[in-house]
């Protein structure tokens, strides 16, 4: 199995406070990796370091590397905004740029240089049927992305991100604002584009891990406990902790 990011001996510091401690993980490509951990364990801290997005806090200091493909992300020469190319993000809640939805789709590629109208029409067709919400917006391209539902704004921000072709994909809890039914199709939508992209999930519910990860890994007060495929980690925990952890126990 090929990994596409690995980090080792990763450290994060807000000011005095250490959040992450001497992370060592490897992420095995066209995979679903879940975080899991009480809220406060460094998961959703260690997803951000994956595309320097805590390069935006104040105060923050990191040592140990992050590799993607093979070369450190904190290297001078790295060029931030192509890293989040590659690495896309989405977040805890839909966050839809207030413009119409195609314009949300095309943004990116129009970004990155993309300026040809039938190109971005097949992106904008392309990214939205691979975040299975085309049939839903077709006929609305030009409306606001403000007027769809909690659950399509964030199927859209999937599709928004899709639109650069990103290798990976991060996900912040990406299901915690939603229902049950936008929920699962949001779940039904991460196992449909594993087959390209590379999933990094946090996620507080352990069904919803169990349901699409195939590597979990438990983070705890900053450390990361243990990593392992997935039914393994849940079924036959090595740590302790792990166990009272996915029962139920503490968290």
């Amino acid at each position: 199995m090929k990994e596409i990011i690995t980090s080792k001996n990763l450290c994060l510091w807000y000011g005095e406070t250490k959040a992450l401690n001497n992370i060592n993980i490897e992420i095995p490509e066209n995979k679903i990796t879940a975080l899991i951990g009480p809220s406060g364990c460094g998961k959703s801290t260690f997803l951000k370091t994956l595309n320097r997005m805590n390069d935006l806090i104040q105060g923050v200091k990191i040592t140990g590397e992050i590799k993607y493909e093979g070369k450190n992300i904190f290297d001078t020469s790295v060029d931030v905004n192509e890293l989040r190319k590659k690495i896309g993000m989405v977040f805890q809640k839909p966050n839809p740029f207030p413009m119409s939805i195609y314009d949300n789709i095309a943004y990116g590629p129009r970004t990155h240089g993309v300026k040809k109208k039938s190109e971005l029409d097949v992106i904008v067709e392309s990214s939205l049927k691979g975040a299975a919400i085309w049939e839903e917006v077709k006929d609305k391209l030009n409306k606001s992305a403000l007027s769809l539902s909690g659950g399509q704004q964030q199927r859209l921000c999937i599709a928004r991100s899709l639109a650069v072709k990103p290798k990976v994909l991060l996900m912040d809890e990406p299901t915690s604002a939603l229902d049950p039914i936008s929920s699962a199709k949001i779940e039904e939508l991460i196992l449909s584009v594993k087959e390209k992209v590379t999933v990094i999930i946090v996620t507080h519910n352990m069904q919803q891990a169990l349901r699409v990860s195939d590597k979990t890994a438990f983070f705890l007060l900053g450390e990361l406990i243990e990593t392992n495929d997935t039914k393994i980690l849940f079924n036959d925990p090595m740590d302790e902790r792990t166990g009272d952890y996915v029962n139920g126990r503490f968290g």
